[in-house]
């Protein structure tokens, strides 16, 4: 079993009750940390290395309350900074998003060991994720919503692509007009870009630019 633990969650009932389930598998209270922001979260781990006394899992949520100005600004980006650091660590993402499409992403691109969406019988899923990624195998809950097929036949105009694949590229958003506006496409202006933006996440179901991005490339949009 895992010997020290790190929790990146910023609601504080969320935390006590995997702070509970790592409890119930015998993992102690003192081997467990805990960070509300994922500055912090990537502060403890570089600091665990140079310790020589490195974190064996890390459980994160992907989104977080952006109340505090923040370098990385969620669990997707945490997952790609920590892999840098410490490619062995075991991540287990803990979070609302239940899209199997989403899901599928994560662990393609981001090569995540397990993923829990929160709900109903969520301990009990957290439970059976820890214990088979101890044992060195992958853990996909079965309580994952479907991509239905209204989604998956979207129709992504090319300003649309474009503008998904500039985020993909790293882009930040309000910098996309310069780019559409250099390649001579228009309409180009930062409201055209944001309610593209806007018209596509509403009719997926996406709340984060990071999730737009992960479901084009599972379709292959980009």
């Amino acid at each position: 079993m895992f010997k020290k633990v790190l929790i990146a969650e910023d609601h504080e009932s969320i935390n006590i009750s995997v702070q509970k389930t790592l409890s119930d598998l015998n993992i102690a209270h003192n081997k467990c940390d805990y960070a509300y922001y994922c500055d912090d979260a990537l502060s403890r781990i570089k600091k665990a290395i140079r310790q020589e006394q490195p974190y064996d899992l890390l459980i994160t949520d992907l989104s977080f309350n952006e109340d505090v100005p923040q370098l990385i600004s969620g669990g997707a980006e945490l997952i790609k900074t920590v892999k840098k650091i410490q490619p062995d660590l075991k991540i287990l993402v803990f979070s609302v998003e239940n899209r199997s499409i989403i899901v599928n992403s994560l662990i393609r691109d981001l090569d995540i060991d397990a993923f829990v969406p929160k709900g109903r019988q969520d301990i009990k899923d957290l439970k059976n994720a820890i214990e088979t990624i101890a044992n060195n195998k992958k853990y996909v809950s079965n309580n994952l919503k479907k991509t239905s097929e209204e989604e998956r036949y979207f129709k992504f105009t090319p300003l649309d692509k474009k503008i998904i694949l500039l985020l993909s590229e790293g882009i930040p958003q309000k910098d996309i007009p310069v780019y559409l506006k250099k390649d001579n496409i228009k309409p180009s202006s930062l409201s055209t870009v944001e309610k593209h933006l806007s018209e596509m996440k509403t009719a997926l179901n996406i709340s984060k630019n990071e999730q737009l991005i992960a479901y084009c490339k599972d379709i292959k949009i980009i």
